[in-house]
């Protein structure tokens, strides 16, 4: 996922969590969104990488649909998540916000949330200096809310699940708490299966490891299978779990 967002390319996917248990030119925000400065909580079993959430606190479950808007599949998923009548969480791409602010409206107008996950998909953006990571998340939110003003941007997810101090806290500053997740299908890594052995893979694992508190990965850029996985998944899941989006 080195490269920037493109319609076309198709986005490697993120790293794995850890075991359960485990420990462009700056864009500025207007004085309106500025917000706390107040760090991460990190309560014990429940954090990943530099204090990332691995969990959402309550026994909701979170679904966090990665590297969009995609034009293709993204408006499928928002209809599928209204029909269950399900709230989301998007993490964006500030290149994808970008090119298509239509489907930003629509998520917002679907009542899902907001997660930054930062201008073009740098797996580096951690290491970077501070300036760099600041002007990297300000800029994707600034995209953002081009499209939704007044949108709330409450998290952050960096690409590759590659947190550190520096982005982390960076995040906080601008009102952003870094999620990480507690299940990963790894619906972006395609091997040698079918289209169906690829969407049955996601549904097992999603099945499998789903628990109250869950903090669930998926992606909407360019994973049809991911997609095609839901339509069996969201009825599943919504009959078992307080499906939540974080706000």
């Amino acid at each position: 996922m080195s490269p920037p967002v493109s319609p076309s390319a198709s986005l490697p996917g993120e790293q794995a969590p850890p075991a359960a248990g485990a420990a462009t030119p700056e864009l500025s925000q207007s004085p309106k969104h500025t917000e706390s400065t107040k760090t991460v909580a990190k309560p014990k079993g429940r954090t990943g990488p530099a204090g990332s959430l691995l969990v959402t606190g309550t026994k909701g479950v979170a679904l966090t649909f990665d590297d969009g808007p995609d034009p293709d599949y993204t408006p499928v998923l928002l209809k599928m998540l209204a029909k269950e009548q399900v709230k989301a969480t998007f993490c964006l791409v500030g290149t994808q916000a970008r090119r298509h602010p239509d489907l930003v409206k629509k998520i917002a107008e679907g009542g899902h949330s907001f997660c930054n996950h930062s201008w073009n998909h740098d797996l580096k953006l951690g290491k970077r200096s501070h300036r760099q990571i600041r002007a990297d998340l300000e800029r994707t939110n600034a995209a953002i809310r081009a499209a939704v003003p007044d949108a709330e941007i409450r998290y952050m997810r960096a690409p590759g699940g590659n947190f550190t101090p520096a982005l982390v806290d960076i995040s906080a500053e601008l009102g952003m708490r870094s999620i990480y997740w507690k299940v990963d299908p790894r619906d972006w890594e395609h091997k040698t299966e079918s289209a169906s052995g690829h969407r049955d893979k996601i549904i097992r694992i999603v099945k499998r490891g789903t628990k109250p508190g869950a903090i669930v990965l998926s992606h909407d850029y360019a994973q049809p299978d991911t997609i095609a996985a839901y339509r069996t998944l969201l009825p599943w899941l919504n009959k078992r779990f307080d499906l939540v989006a974080l706000t």
